[in-house]
């Protein structure tokens, strides 16, 4: 063989136009112009042999014009497609990429709340209520519990794991049910993944801006706009969030954006909001409760309707059963005990209290804030179920069925410190009109005790005597006025105590007259009633408006001793990462209003109207108490207010529209509300005496004469010498002791 590759050509062969059999050389590379000179090379012939399969034989005729001319158009369009595929490739890269170059740092997105919270404690630094925008904590898909990871993957996007951030089966099946429930193709269901869903919660980006929008609300509106516009916006921000950050990176900023109802964003809120435990604690039953809360979270929110909470958590188990996160053992083990919510989200508790102490803070403290605040107040949740369930007690056993009566209820200690507060007969509420604090209503005789206070402030003694006859009173502008008690009967002489125990009115407008109505008015501001009062002598029956907290307050300084108070909820605010309180309050006992001898004195007498007077309704077995009734003009307005040694309480009953009450007086339903109320407010306390003092019936030091008030008549007039510094002082005289 070798001799065979290197002999030389023989003649025969050239003779015969064999090829030569040339020596194969090593194939060099060949520059430009040596292969441009090749294509003019003359070329030897060589047999060829060709793979390529033999031409078609090309159809003539009509039909082959027509395949020919199918095909090139098929062709068209596909080189058409492929090229503006291209082009719409390149534009998507390019805006992907533009998303891309601006988001953060996956934990920069994770609270995207606009507002802070206010989380509100009682006295006991145990939780009751939550106002703003609640955020628990920053939590992972490796901190919170597998099931609820699982739970939101299963409801929301079972094929998270495995698309690019858009899933066209989703967007098919969403379209096509959609048209089968007679919806536009984009309406109702959208077909969207997780990583649309965190592109949509993320507002694409934008940053709330008050320039922009009028309000939260409105800003939202525009992140949730279902336009074809919008949902390209939202696809691209979702490939740049593919791109950006990790699987678990979005499903744990989804977790934590996602609102779930009762103002609580993200899982963590939302576990401490109705479970009272952390998302990492959170079981199968638990954390299907949440998952499903993202589909409708304000309607499907247990403290709204728990039952049907539990009914689409049961979905949400058998979800994760079929994509195989539970066993069927486990799945029917959750749905047999379906997820209940904690002691305090179940209460609900201190609703209109919450509200009050809210109303009570500075706007950037409360409604307006952008940090998180967490107040300590006074409320006692113990107190603020009893007075709930003495509210609904009477309501549902003595009230006729379809009733729009309402009652409110306040109970404070003696310095102010509100304990309770209903505000209407729903008690598990919050963000309604609110009866103890926002209605002003007329005070009708729960007013009196201030007139005696007045009285005893001057020296009056609960045994001086009054006449209770027919009186009447020439006002300027509107005639003669003549007050009438309410039995319609006059009683003679009384004493102020029995006056104040039968609730007299004669005797209470006689005393205001004697004493002076601006001193009446002084008194009665001084201890909190801070609502214009009354010019005319109707002052004294309770013509002037006031509210429940008001009245309750200024009964609590009478049980103090005579000092004034300012009801408070509020015991310090602070915020949530700090120590220092930024607002305390200590107590809400003022300056002193009356002396102290005058204020035991005072409860004495109120004590008499528990015991045998108008309000014997509101006696407590085995414990003393004092208050007063009070009825306005046609039933419009029923009031009891009292207290014990412990606790004042002040009930209201009536008609939002002014409506009379028909058979009610304050010495009524109010008043088995109040006993209700102290009866369940006082279980497990020894029985205190009342800070009271009995006077006693024998001449004082300095002798005065009995008051006795008659008819006003008119006197004649004096002449000469009568009239100057003597008749004066003779008016004075008349003005103080009567004609």
């Amino acid at each position: 063989m070798a001799q065979k590759r290197g002999r030389k050509p023989l003649v025969a062969d050239k003779r015969y136009g064999n090829p030569p059999v040339r020596r194969p050389k090593k194939p060099k590379s060949k520059s430009k112009k040596k292969r441009l000179f090749g294509l003019f090379k003359r070329r030897t012939a060589k047999p060829k042999t060709s793979n390529r399969a033999p031409k078609r034989q090309v159809r003539r005729g009509p039909l082959g014009w027509l395949l020919r001319l199918i095909s090139w158009c098929v062709g068209l369009v596909w080189r058409m497609t492929w090229r503006a595929g291209a082009v719409l490739a390149a534009i998507i890269g390019i805006a992907v990429g533009n998303v891309y170059i601006g988001l953060p740092e996956a934990r920069a997105l994770v609270d995207g709340r606009a507002r802070g919270s206010v989380t509100l404690l009682d006295r006991n630094g145990e939780v009751y209520a939550w106002r703003g925008d609640q955020f628990g904590g920053v939590v992972t898909t490796d901190t919170v519990s597998p099931h609820l990871k699982h739970a939101f993957v299963a409801t929301e996007d079972k094929r998270f794991y495995g698309h690019f951030g858009l899933s066209p089966r989703g967007v098919a099946s969403a379209i096509r049910i959609n048209l089968r429930e007679g919806r536009g193709p984009l309406s109702g269901h959208g077909g969207s993944t997780i990583t649309q869903q965190t592109a949509k919660l993320l507002c694409l980006g934008v940053e709330f801006d008050p320039k922009q929008w009028k309000n939260e609300a409105a800003y939202e509106r525009d992140c949730r706009r279902g336009s074809l516009g919008r949902k390209i916006k939202e696809a691209i921000y979702a490939l740049a969030l593919e791109t950006k950050y990790s699987k678990d990176e979005i499903l744990s900023i989804y977790m934590n954006r996602a609102y779930l109802g009762g103002g609580a964003y993200g899982a963590e809120a939302a576990a401490q909001r109705y479970f009272g435990k952390s998302a990492s604690q959170v079981n199968a039953a638990e954390s299907a409760m949440l998952a499903g809360l993202l589909t409708a979270p304000s309607t499907l929110s247990p403290t709204s309707n728990l039952q049907r909470s539990q009914d689409r958590a049961a979905t949400v188990l058998r979800l994760m059963e079929e994509q195989g996160y539970l066993t069927e053992a486990e799945m029917r083990a959750s749905q047999q005990s379906p997820a209940t919510l904690s002691k305090a989200a179940q209460a609900r508790a201190g609703g209109y209290f919450a509200d009050w102490v809210m109303d009570t803070i500075p706007d950037f403290f409360g409604q307006e804030t952008t940090e998180d605040v967490v107040i300590r107040t006074t409320l006692d949740q113990r107190l603020q179920t009893a007075a709930e369930e003495a509210m609904d007690q009477i309501f549902s056993t003595k009230v006729r069925a379809g009733s729009k009566a309402q009652a409110a209820i306040v109970v404070m200690s003696a310095d102010g410190a509100v304990r309770a507060m209903v505000g209407g007969r729903q008690t598990r509420v919050s963000g309604v009109f609110n009866r103890a604090t926002q209605a002003k209503r007329q005070t009708g005789s729960s007013f009196k005790p201030f007139v005696y206070a007045t009285a005893l402030e001057l020296g009056y003694s609960p045994f001086d005597q009054v006449r209770d006859a027919e009186y009447c009173l020439n006002i300027a502008g509107s005639g003669q006025w003549c007050p009438k008690n309410y039995t319609n009967r006059y009683y003679g002489d009384v004493t102020l105590t029995r006056a104040l125990r039968d609730s007299l009115n004669i005797p209470a407008v006689k005393l205001s007259e004697a004493v002076g109505r601006d001193l009446v008015r002084k008194v009665a501001g001084d201890f909190g009633i801070e609502s214009d009062l009354a010019d005319g002598p109707a002052l004294a029956l309770g013509a002037s408006e006031s509210s429940l907290l008001e009245m309750t307050g200024a009964y609590a300084g009478i049980l103090n001793g005579g000092s004034s108070v300012a009801p408070y909820g509020l015991v310090e605010l602070k915020l949530l990462q700090d120590n220092d309180p930024l607002i305390q309050t200590e107590s809400g006992i003022g300056e002193r209003v009356i002396q102290r001898g005058a204020a035991q004195q005072l409860t004495w007498m109120m004590e008499k109207v528990i015991a045998g007077g108008t309000g014997t309704r509101a006696q407590l077995p085995g414990r003393q108490a004092a208050g007063k009734s009070g009825t306005t003009q046609a039933a419009r307005d029923a009031w009891f207010i009292g207290f014990t040694a412990d606790y004042v309480a002040g009930v209201w009953m009536g008609y939002d529209d002014n409506t009379p009450l028909t058979g009610v007086t304050g010495g009524g339903l109010p008043a088995e509300i109040w006993r209700e109320t102290m009866l369940r407010v006082h279980e497990g306390l020894p029985a205190r005496p009342l800070p009271m003092r009995e006077p006693q019936p024998i001449a004082r030091e300095i002798p005065q004469p009995t008051v006795r008030y008659e008819q006003p008549r008119e006197r004649p007039r004096e002449q000469g010498g009568g009239q100057g510094l003597g008749r004066a002082i003779d008016n004075v005289l008349r003005g103080i002791f009567g004609n």
